[in-house]
């Protein structure tokens, strides 16, 4: 993308923000549209192109997911899930797919004999069709993007756009976070998470995709930029992306952000020259500045709470018992549903079920480990193994992707916090099972003109 156009499209995504923050009835119009647009984007391309589409389309999808249910757009809310699941599906059909993406086909597979079971378990007060939708949705989605992207080579300049077409979205997010309270001061009085700092929707969901947005500007301000413009800019929506995220007082999507951001930039510094590794160090210098500025604005902003939040303490200043915010328990009672049933689980969507059967309170996963333990028994531990070491194999053999720990990290650690909630950690798991490569640059070779 040409800097020109890369305005244009800032722009654009913060004037979307606010025309549906003026008219809410919006949202689910662009919705429709951005189905609409993909759609027609992946069936006119052809070859390498509809590969490239298909990855465009699920990488909006992925960061547009917050802002929809946010606003109140989504009219099925899976919706990003099923057109994630629907534009890999497409791509599937009509490119070339790697023979091995077929152990993804068997991890699928193994996430169904629980179905069977769920009709057995579930109570009369639970919808079957609804609890199976909300809880495989995440998991098939994960699948169908592995078989997709298994093995698929891309220009390392696609990927950044991929990446950026991720971030487009999460600008109108953050615009529409600002207008919905652009002041917070007179709403943060504990150190919970905050919902009305959080655009009246789930500090955990709000976090997690502004800590994404957090990664890809991070990585935009270590590129190499054409324009000194260019940079201020990424600089600019960085801070107010990491601000928007800190001050939702949900910690996981801050912490996972600054997890896979030391990855990146570890990574980035081994791969780079001599050269590259001394500009690398003066933007290192510079972005740790400004990470203390963020914070800063958010301790005056939040009138110290931030700060007793990260410290683990209360509105007090005691120290909380729990650091892990009641996670810790509900992890417990999955894996002790596990051992209570270890072949086929207790069934899709019974693990909220369980818990209020064993302690009389109702919440939800926050753990996908340990809910597809609970909930598929061997079949999900089996699932999981496949999960988590495809991406190791294929990386010892495959070294091409410098974001491939940045990419697998935020799913590990995204899925043991908010569990699969929005399709991004599906999506960006797919992205670690890409053959990156790496453009090299034109030798200009002096003519020489010999003398008769």
């Amino acid at each position: 993308m040409d800097f020109y156009n890369d305005i244009k499209l800032i722009v654009l995504h913060i004037g979307i923000a606010f025309a549906i923050y003026i008219m809410p009835i919006l949202s689910s119009f662009y919705l429709i549209s951005i189905f609409g647009y993909f759609f027609l984007k992946i069936i006119k391309s052809s070859g390498k192109q509809k590969t490239l589409e298909v990855l465009f389309s699920c990488a909006y999808v992925s960061g547009f997911e917050v802002f929809m249910r946010m606003t109140g757009g989504s009219i099925l809310y899976e919706a990003s899930k099923y057109m994630v699941i629907f534009f890999c599906m497409m791509g599937v059909i009509s490119t070339h797919i790697s023979q091995k993406s077929f152990i993804y086909v068997f991890y699928i597979l193994l996430l169904i004999p629980s179905v069977f079971f769920v009709g057995f378990n579930q109570g009369e007060d639970i919808v079957i069709r609804k609890a199976i939708a909300f809880n495989l949705s995440g998991p098939v989605c994960l699948g169908v993007v592995a078989i997709f992207c298994y093995k698929k080579s891309i220009a390392y300049s696609d990927l950044q756009k991929i990446l950026y077409y991720i971030a487009l979205p999460i600008i109108s997010t953050t615009t529409y976070l600002f207008l919905y309270r652009a002041s917070v001061r007179e709403v943060v009085y504990s150190t919970s998470s905050n919902f009305a700092t959080s655009g009246g929707f789930g500090p955990n969901q709000v976090s997690t995709i502004l800590g994404l947005g957090m990664f890809v500007f991070t990585v935009r301000f270590f590129s190499k930029a054409p324009y000194k413009l260019y940079k201020v800019i990424n600089i600019l929506l960085l801070f107010i992306m990491s601000f928007r995220a800190i001050i939702t007082f949900s910690r996981g999507g801050v912490f996972v952000s600054i997890f896979i951001i030391v990855a990146f930039i570890f990574f980035y510094f081994k791969k780079s020259n001599k050269k590259n590794k001394k500009r690398i160090n003066y933007l290192l210098a510079l972005f740790l500045i400004i990470g203390t500025l963020v914070w800063i604005s958010s301790s005056i902003e939040t009138k110290g709470f931030i700060d007793k939040r990260y410290s683990n303490e209360d509105a007090l200043g005691r120290e909380k018992k729990d650091v892990s915010t009641g996670r810790r328990e509900l992890l417990s009672l999955e894996l002790n549903a596990f051992l209570e049933h270890p072949i086929f689980g207790i069934g899709v969507g019974k693990s909220k079920g369980y818990r209020y059967e064993k302690t009389g309170i109702e919440a939800a996963s926050h753990n996908e480990m340990s809910r597809i333990l609970s909930e598929h028994g061997l079949f999900g531990l089996l699932a999981f193994v496949i999960l988590f070491i495809t991406p190791l194999f294929f990386r010892m053999k495959n070294k091409s992707n410098i974001f491939f720990y940045s990419f697998f990290l935020f799913w590990f650690l995204t899925i043991n916090h908010s569990s699969m909630r929005i399709a991004a950690p599906a999506f960006i798991y797919g992205l670690c099972l890409l053959n990156v490569i790496y453009e090299k640059p034109p030798i200009h070779r002096k003519r020489v003109i010999s003398k008769r």
